[in-house]
């Protein structure tokens, strides 16, 4: 009976639960949204009992539709570098610190200089920076040491549910490394990273492989969840990397490129190296590394752009489908118009705290659909760059990129974007690429398949379309995307001047 697995994707905004057959159908799912607190400004926040609240929940409800005898094994990828100090039974000691926040700032700055940038960046693969958990730790141990004295344990997301779960402190090394604590290239806690941190070595849970079985249920999670004592709860992944192997851009020759609410490129490689051009985070396989570029405004750029040009719908969908439509008049260029997308900073390849959006070149004859379409444009621009430098840095171009996400649905943005990159892009048909990359480490678990990647190979869909790029769009933007690389370094000075004044 022992025919499905479980693949969770607990998101920033939510939990989604998916049940999948050994060929990576979904049977059924379910799930359950909480909130963000943002109780000052740059500060982030979350009680995590709201993320095992909505995963029991949901798991309830799931196993209600499918039967828990149906059930072998549950795998589970998530937000990254959020993370919580937890007591001895598990229970969260403070709000949870998001990867949004920007409160670590100043610990960023601090700690660079004391431990040397290059040497941060080397030992965790990623470039300093507020996102990864390390300086948001850093700022609890300033500002709530109480809090950090008497934590049990600090966790990232799948490792408080896994707590729950199961009753064990684990968590998997993918899980683990974008706290910024893990030197990437062993797998293992850092004690310079812990130490900088302000942890003791005892507060890290223990580190396992990604596709693991850390154990079998607690009977008090067996009775909230619904599902059987018995079932494997296995070692999962943080989403950007569960969400290449959910699209199956496990090997060199396949990059994926993921149009959510941020725009994540990644590449996969057998080879440790770090760069200021990319993050470098553990393979959800257990074997090589991701090298991951960000931008963090891509899909929520425009839905900004949509509700700033169309007030009052808010963002509806027809609003969307309106500017998208009035766009595909504009030409390639958008009547001069460029937009430097960064209205939530940037990271890769720069790293600068002040930088912001720019929108370069307006003129009263422009319109709402002249403004849609720049910011499309910045989008793909931006990804020129940064996939370039991205490539350079690894030492070769992928025989192909995958395309997943929301961004996929908009037509006008794939032809730029696949005309920007100058290659065609294929089209993942997984609409879930988290939870399925889940159900792959689950199913792997079981020995369904004989291992991960045979796993994926059997269970993730193939792209079941192609955007090849237009050769007019593409010499039309060539000369733009040149003016493009000019921008950040016009702008940068006078950017770093309005950020010193500060927002008041």
């Amino acid at each position: 009976m022992r025919d499905l697995v479980i693949g969770v994707d607990a998101s920033t905004t939510g939990v989604k639960a998916i049940a999948f057959d050994r060929g990576g159908a979904p049977v059924a799912e379910a799930r359950a949204a909480y909130p963000l607190s943002m109780p000052l400004p740059g500060h982030v926040e979350q009680d995590a009992e709201d993320w095992w609240s909505a995963l029991s929940g949901a798991l309830r409800t799931l196993v209600a539709e499918v039967g828990a005898a149906r059930i072998g094994a549950l795998a589970i990828g998530h937000q990254r570098e959020t993370f919580v100090f937890v007591d001895a039974a598990g229970h969260p000691l403070a709000p949870a610190i998001l990867w949004l926040d920007e409160r670590a700032r100043p610990q960023v700055a601090r700690l660079s200089a004391a431990v040397g940038r290059e040497r941060l960046r080397d030992l965790s693969g990623k470039p300093p920076d507020p996102t990864p958990a390390l300086y948001g730790i850093a700022w609890m141990a300033e500002h709530r040491p109480q809090v950090v004295a008497a934590a049990h344990a600090v966790l990232d997301a799948g490792g408080f549910l896994i707590r729950r779960l199961t009753g064990r402190l684990a968590t998997s090394v993918p899980s683990a490394d974008p706290l910024g604590l893990v030197h990437v290239e062993t797998g293992a806690w850092d004690e310079t990273l812990v130490a900088a941190a302000g942890l003791r070595p005892a507060q890290l849970p223990a580190l396992v492989a990604p596709g693991a079985v850390i154990a079998t249920l607690t009977a008090e999670a067996a009775a909230l969840t619904g599902l059987a004592p018995d079932t494997a709860i296995v070692a999962g992944a943080g989403d950007g990397q569960m969400a290449g192997l959910g699209v199956g851009a496990i090997d060199e020759a396949t990059g994926y490129l993921s149009l959510g609410s941020g725009v994540v490129t990644g590449l996969f490689g057998r080879d440790y190296r770090t760069a200021d051009a990319h993050r470098t985070l553990a393979s959800p396989t257990g074997r090589g590394f991701m090298f991951e570029t960000v931008l963090r405004s891509g899909m929520q750029l425009v839905e900004w752009t949509v509700r700033t040009l169309r007030p009052p719908a808010a963002g509806a969908a027809s609003d969307l489908e309106a500017l998208q439509a009035a766009a595909l008049a504009v030409p390639p260029g958008s009547g001069g118009l460029m937009v430097l997308p960064y209205w939530a900073g940037v990271m890769n390849p720069y790293w600068d705290e002040a930088a912001r959006g720019v929108v370069l070149g307006l003129t009263l004859d422009h319109t709402p659909a002249h403004l849609f379409r720049a910011a499309l444009e910045g989008i793909a621009y931006e990804q020129h760059v940064t996939t370039h430098l991205l490539e350079a840095s690894v030492g070769r171009r992928p025989e192909r990129f995958i395309a997943c996400g929301g961004g996929t649905k908009s037509p006008l943005l794939m032809a730029v974007m696949a005309a920007v990159l100058e290659r065609p892009l294929a089209v993942s048909p997984v609409n879930e690429a988290v939870a399925l990359g889940a159900g792959v480490l689950a199913a792997a678990a079981l020995g369904w398949h004989g291992s991960i990647e045979a796993a994926a190979a059997a269970m993730v869909a193939p792209p079941t379309r192609i955007v090849e790029p237009d050769p007019a769009l593409t010499a039309a933007y060539a000369p733009r995307i040149a003016i493009y690389r000019d921008v950040f370094a016009a702008t940068s000075g006078v950017a770093q001047r309005l950020y010193a004044l500060g927002t008041g």
